[in-house]
């Protein structure tokens, strides 16, 4: 594994020279941040060694280099899931290259559906914290002192300074922000009514098929992460209705661009 992390960052490294501190992963219907990068190089999936391929519409499936407004950020186009058949280790496998690049702070977005009563669709959830429903941890098997600490902390898993500074931001601006849990789960199908209520009831507040595994590694690498949910569908008793990938795709595009100009303050601020 180690071996594999090295290959794949110093590859990365021949291609792009230096690398930025921030990194951003783009969820699904979320790839068209990527518009707002400029002076871009891009590397496809593909020709990145042990690099897994994103099989799901609406992941293009590359790593992109450039400036988000003045500064230097990497992007995920496209991540991948665990119930694309990927392993825990595979679906985290790209951060663990980030640690070996020394990224410092990541960025993570992802489409959801939301729980809570006052959420509306294309809102912009700022996530405080997580409930892990996976089957399998990311963590699991043989632990590498050089990757982290075999029982990390995750007492402050989405960085308390950050998402202080995020709400700063969207007051400042205007841009309505919601707050709460996130829900991972396994996917690929949607939640049940039961599900949903099941999941309000335990704290969650939107609920998803991503994120978690990849913030967990994140925080084993002593990252600080940042992470939003865009509400595209909702879960709640009474509004609940029948929903498809298409139209997750397109409530996600409503909510892109505010959600983009808040990750740009952000690291914006962070490298004053």
């Amino acid at each position: 594994m180690l071996e594999k992390i090295r290959e794949t960052a110093d590859y990365i490294k021949s291609r792009v020279g230096d690398i930025p501190q921030s990194a951003i992963i783009l969820g699904t219907g979320l790839g068209e941040l990527a518009n707002a990068i400029t002076d871009k190089r891009e590397i496809p999936y593909t020709e990145i060694p042990n690099f897994p391929v994103s099989t799901v519409e609406g992941h293009s499936g590359k790593l992109i280099f450039g400036k988000l407004g003045d500064n230097e950020v990497i992007a995920m186009q496209g991540r991948f899931h665990y119930y694309e058949g990927y392993t825990m280790k595979e679906v985290t496998f790209p951060i663990r290259v980030f640690q070996a690049l020394d990224v410092k702070y990541l960025f993570v977005s992802n489409a959801a559906g939301g729980m809570n009563g006052s959420f509306d669709i294309a809102d912009i959830m700022l996530i405080d914290d997580h409930i892990n429903m996976f089957p399998e941890h990311p963590l699991h098997g043989k632990n590498f002192n050089e990757l982290g600490t075999r029982f990390p902390d995750m007492s402050n898993a989405y960085d308390k300074d950050l998402r202080r500074l995020a709400m700063e931001i969207a007051k400042e601006n205007n841009i309505k922000l919601q707050h709460g849990v996130y829900v991972g789960t396994q996917g690929p199908t949607f939640e049940t009514p039961a599900e949903y209520n099941y999941f309000r009831i335990m704290g969650g507040d939107a609920v998803g098929m991503s994120t978690v595994p990849e913030v967990i590694v994140a925080n084993h690498a002593k990252m600080k992460v940042l992470a939003f949910s865009i509400i595209t569908d909702l879960g709640v008793i009474g509004k609940i209705v029948e929903v498809t990938h298409e139209e997750v795709q397109e409530a996600a595009k409503i909510a892109q661009p505010k959600m983009a100009f808040i990750i740009k303050e952000v690291i914006k601020r962070l490298n004053k």
